[in-house]
């Protein structure tokens, strides 16, 4: 009977105990322990807790998903098992659903965290009177006190697999791939702050979760990297090349998409950092009344990047890229950047074309409106690798791609023209880095829309230049300015690109880290040459080089006076250079021309009449030596006038145009050297040379044509 009478009273401790279980209270679990102290049943009572924590965990679960499944049907779902509500989730819920879910979860995890906590305090009370000889402990209460700590520590796992299968089942249960990024980024978040709070509570890396994780987001990622490969497809396409106002200290960090740099300290650190076992201040004792799912997970700070103060307009007429360093964010670990730190003055003598460059000012970015999607994408992407450690160098991959892209759409619209009909015009390094972008990014584009599906889901192909963009008016220089905000906008998405170099590498595994570095080496670093290919073509088109050969060969180099007046190809060479200056300075009122745009635009000019010069000279079949009187009377007249013109110094390719006029006056065995040691002139240029020098007999001419012919094959 008395046994019967002790049911009831153990009963309501019972009931009592499992509401321990979601509302901790630390006077009522002391009088429970007591009571079952009293009774004898201490091990019965934590093998009882650690089912009510596992009923506990299910129930919740259950009842919060049901609560959202209810809200969009009018039927009955209370029979149903958990994986099947999870599924009757709507999408527009989805998101509240996890965050009240982790929220519930976490006061679970928590009220066990403070039973494990009332239990160290008092064992720790209690020895502390067995010290002072206050009192004994009888090996019965040791038994006791060992097996309750064993449990429960025991137990910490189990709840922790118990919260990870929930919270899993929840995930996998729902296609995520229609989400908007900020809400999918959102929900990565949740997941990983609540694995965080796993790793704090039983140190555990949570595999099955990250497991989920991982497999919605290769899903989500695919189809979201796919679709925005497509729309920067679009965006080229429709893009006008004009450029977009941004203030002149704008960077990456300016951008709402890289706020998380700053906000969430976390996201930064490295994977290898995040494996080992985070100390159990970061959740559970940092503010334990707080739960860590009510925090906001980023800032709305409000986005300024436009030039919006008349002070930083685009500066159309005091405009220099020779910028300094420090006007670069310090790696973007800077929370700002001072807009107001004024640059040191910097006067240009320039002698012509004062409009470029007669002052300094703090130089704007040069950006498109593509080039600023794509920076932004950057943003998301290095999101997405901050809460997505497992597949964080897949979607650095997909983040390289997008640099590519853009890269190889720049040279198929501006550069590719110039560079088919001038081998030389692209570095080697550059070449490869094109081929290899071509190959491994590019869909063919004369395949069909069926074969492009099925055989290059992971290839786009190339874009088409927008018809309202004109590159073949000379009075615009052939599009100079469409070609200027293309070449340095690429060039700033480079410069840009290497700021976040610290960071992508945090957040990709130490293994890969080889990878990045060779990306930013090969291609990266490639994005300032492609302004050779672009400006060159301005160059090669302005001028009518091969109607001034022509005139040139009509030029008689066999006579016998020295003539006193230069050529009238020369003039008629300068006026067009006069007229190009001219052009550029209407260009340069319209959009702000880099010191770079300046200085190459001069160079290839100059390069491509040196080389007209040489072309020219050897159109000669007699040549005496008033002849060669006349060919550096032209050229140093060419050189004299060309000098006022612009401010590059020292001119490109003078001295091969020198070396190549002086060669006339050589003798067989000085000739035969330097011809073995000029590999910059064409074949044709070296036996019109070696025919016009009348100090040769025939034997020597034959010989050293012999020797040019060879060394052509060799190059070969």
């Amino acid at each position: 009977k008395l046994q019967d009478t002790l049911v009831m009273p153990e009963e309501q401790l019972d009931v009592a105990l499992s509401k321990v279980c979601s509302n901790f209270n630390e006077g009522q679990y002391e009088k429970l322990q007591e009571a079952y102290n009293l009774l004898g049943k201490t091990q019965t009572a934590v093998d009882q807790l650690l089912m009510h924590f596992a009923t506990a965990i299910h129930n919740t679960a259950s009842k919060l998903v049901l609560e959202y499944t209810e809200k969009n049907h009018d039927q009955n779902f209370q029979k149903r098992q958990y994986p099947d509500l999870c599924k009757l989730v709507e999408p527009d819920s989805f998101t509240a659903c996890l965050e009240n879910l982790c929220k519930a979860l976490w006061n679970i995890m928590y009220s066990y965290w403070c039973i494990l906590e009332w239990h160290e305090i008092d064992e720790a009370n209690k020895k502390s009177l067995e010290d002072s000889g206050t009192t004994t402990t009888t090996p019965d209460e040791s038994i006791d006190c060992s097996y309750i700590k064993q449990k429960l520590e025991h137990g910490r796992i189990r709840i922790w697999q118990d919260v990870q299968q929930k919270v899993k089942g929840f995930l996998l249960a729902s296609d995520l791939s229609s989400f908007k990024f900020d809400e999918f980024i959102h929900i990565l978040a949740l997941i990983q702050r609540l694995m965080d709070v796993g790793e704090d509570f039983c140190g555990s890396r949570s595999e099955e979760l990250q497991e989920s994780v991982r497999k919605q987001s290769v899903n989500y990622f695919r189809n979201y990297h796919r679709g925005f490969m497509e729309e920067l497809r679009t965006f080229l396409e429709n893009e006008s090349w004009e450029i977009c106002p941004v203030h002149s200290a704008f960077s990456a960090v300016h951008l709402q998409e890289f706020y998380f740099l700053r906000h969430n300290k976390s996201f930064s650190s490295s994977p290898e950092k995040s494996c080992s076992p985070v100390k159990h201040q970061s959740f559970f004792l940092k503010n334990p009344t707080k739960n860590p799912f009510e925090e906001r997970f980023h800032e709305n700070d409000t986005e300024d990047i436009f030039c919006l103060k008349e002070s930083e307009t685009l500066d159309r007429t005091h405009y220099n890229s020779d910028s300094d360093d420090s006007e670069i964010p310090d790696e973007l670990k800077k929370d700002f950047i001072d807009e107001n730190t004024e640059d040191i003055p910097r006067k240009m003598q320039s002698k012509v074309s004062k409009h470029i460059g007669s002052g300094r000012k703090k130089p704007v970015p040069i950006l498109t409106n593509t080039a600023l999607n794509v920076l932004r994408s950057f943003g998301k992407y290095m999101q997405m690798m901050s809460v997505l450690k497992p597949i964080a160098f897949d979607v650095l991959l997909c983040m390289t791609h997008l640099f590519d892209y853009y890269m190889y759409s720049v040279y198929i619209f501006f550069a590719k023209e110039v560079s088919d009909l001038k081998e030389n015009i692209l570095s080697n390094k550059l070449k490869t880095t094109l081929k290899r972008i071509k190959r491994d990014n590019l869909a063919c584009e004369i395949e069909t829309a069926d074969s492009f599906e099925s055989n290059n889901k992971d290839k786009i192909p190339p874009p088409s230049l927008s018809p309202a963009v004109n590159l073949e008016k000379v009075e615009d220089l052939f599009g100079l300015a469409e070609r200027v905000a293309a070449a340095e906008s690429l060039v700033f998405l480079a410069e840009q690109f290497e700021l976040l170099h610290p960071n992508l590498e945090l957040l990709i595994p130490s293994n890969k880290k080889a990878f990045l570095q060779q990306f930013c080496s090969q291609t990266v670093s490639q994005a300032s040459e492609l302004r050779r290919p672009i400006y060159a073509a301005v160059s090669a088109k302005t001028i009518a080089y091969d109607q001034i050969i022509t005139q040139m060969s009509a030029v008689k180099c066999d006579i016998s006076e020295i003539m006193s007046q230069h050529s009238q190809y020369v003039d008629i060479l300068l006026r067009e250079l006069q007229v190009f200056s001219m052009r550029l300075s209407e260009v340069s009122k319209k959009v702000p021309i880099p010191k770079e745009t300046y200085d190459l635009l001069w160079e290839y000019c100059i390069k491509f009449s040196n080389h007209s010069f040489i072309e020219g000279f050897s159109q000669a079949k007699k040549c005496t030596n008033g002849g060669r009187a006349l060919m550096q009377l032209d050229y140093q007249q060419f050189l004299c006038k060309v000098e006022r013109l612009t401010e590059l110094q020292p001119l490109p390719g003078k001295e091969l145009v020198e070396s190549y006029i002086k060669a006339y006056y050589m003798l067989e065995q000085n000739l035969e050297q330097w011809i073995r040691s000029h590999k910059e002139y064409t074949n044709k240029q070296l036996i019109s040379l070696v025919n016009c020098i009348t100090q040769l007999n025939k034997k020597g001419r034959q010989r050293l044509i012999s020797l040019i012919e060879e060394g052509d094959k060799l190059r070969r």
